[in-house]
């Protein structure tokens, strides 16, 4: 004999509208926050959503779906849950959704091109509205594939040159300038580079304003100062390769660091040598982090807009979701990092 009963029958619009005493079409427009809209009585909105609250009445979301053509959720796709700025875009891009209506569906490609195709057709099969997307290299068919679909979408820290989409970003150019001139004017000659070997164009772009930069000093730029990490390398691989470049070059007096995850990996490599910051090696980081703040002597850094960079984002989402409203002038946007100067150089 089965001891658990009956399995309980999902709750209906129509219990629902019995139970509060009215029509279906009542609760239905309560539920879609078009009460006022249909001169429904506060009363009455008060009494359709008690009843709601009471029973744990779930709208179908199918049939949500279909009677708006909205499902209210966004997706939203990043590179690494675990990265402090990407949880704090998460973060930021939650409140604002909240603040227009929409749920966040979340999820990460760990930097995986067929992954992030994956999750598309995941959000897709869920019928979200919209995606944001900070983007991997290789996705660039898939993108292509929701545009053609007329599919809502704006990308974050990175976007593809050949694209016609959507995109906000910090400049990267200008920040990494910003720290490597700082670096210069403080009589540092020898400025190493560690970043990430990553066919993105905010990479890209953070490598070609190091060299520049030197350049335009009157500063030589050698292959050998400049390390490309594996995005998938183990960490203790990551910091004996940021130690023998410290050790390959004799005098170098300086290392900029292109994120921050690579930042970090870099006290660690600079503290097995037994080197200190400032005294032997200056340091200057792209992108902030907890540990910066409080690591004496405290990290340089070229810090990210995150706030700007998600609310940039949300409206033109927004603009793009929203028929009535005026359509963005500019959807290539790059925001102004702020530098931060610190003891570590």
């Amino acid at each position: 004999m089965n001891d658990k009963g009956p399995e309980m029958k999902r709750l209906s619009l129509k219990d629902v509208a019995r139970m509060a005493g009215v029509a279906p079409s009542t609760v239905s427009f309560v539920l879609n926050g078009k009460a006022r809209q249909m001169r429904i009585s506060d009363e009455l909105a008060a009494k359709v959503m008690a009843v709601v609250k009471k029973t744990g009445y779930q709208p179908h979301h199918v049939a949500v779906n279909l009677r708006t053509g909205q499902s209210k959720t966004l997706g939203l796709i990043v590179e690494s849950i675990s990265g402090s700025f990407f949880a704090a875009l998460a973060r930021v891009i939650e409140t604002e959704a909240d603040r227009f209506g929409y749920k966040i569906v979340y999820c990460s490609t760990e930097n995986n091109a067929s992954k992030g195709s994956e999750l598309i057709r995941m959000l897709s099969r869920q019928q979200v509205d919209g995606y944001l997307i900070t983007p991997a290299a290789g996705m660039e068919k898939d993108i292509q594939q929701l545009l053609a679909h007329k599919r809502p979408v704006v990308l974050m820290d990175s976007y593809f040159p050949e694209l016609e989409v959507p995109y906000v970003l910090i400049n990267n150019y200008e920040g990494v300038k910003e720290g490597i001139t700082h670096l210069l004017a403080k009589g540092y000659k020898k400025i190493g580079f560690v970043t990430v070997d990553m066919e993105l164009v905010q990479v890209q772009q953070r490598l070609k304003a190091y060299k520049d930069t030197l350049r335009d000093h009157g500063i030589s730029v050698h292959s050998r100062q400049i390390l490309k990490l594996s995005y998938n390398s183990p960490r203790e691989e990551a910091i004996t390769r940021i130690q023998e470049l410290i050790r390959g070059n004799k005098g170098m007096d300086a290392i900029f660091f292109s994120t921050n995850y690579l930042g970090i990996l870099g006290l660690e490599s600079i503290a097995g040598l037994g080197l200190t910051i400032p005294g032997d090696l200056a340091m200057v980081c792209f992108d902030d982090h907890d540990i910066f703040r409080l690591y004496p002597p405290g990290i340089t850094v070229v810090q990210q807009p995150i706030e700007d960079i998600a609310k940039t984002a949300m409206g033109l989402l927004m603009q793009q979701l929203d028929k009535n409203r005026e359509p963005a002038k500019n959807t290539h946007v790059e925001l102004p990092g702020k530098f931060i100067q610190r003891g570590s150089a």
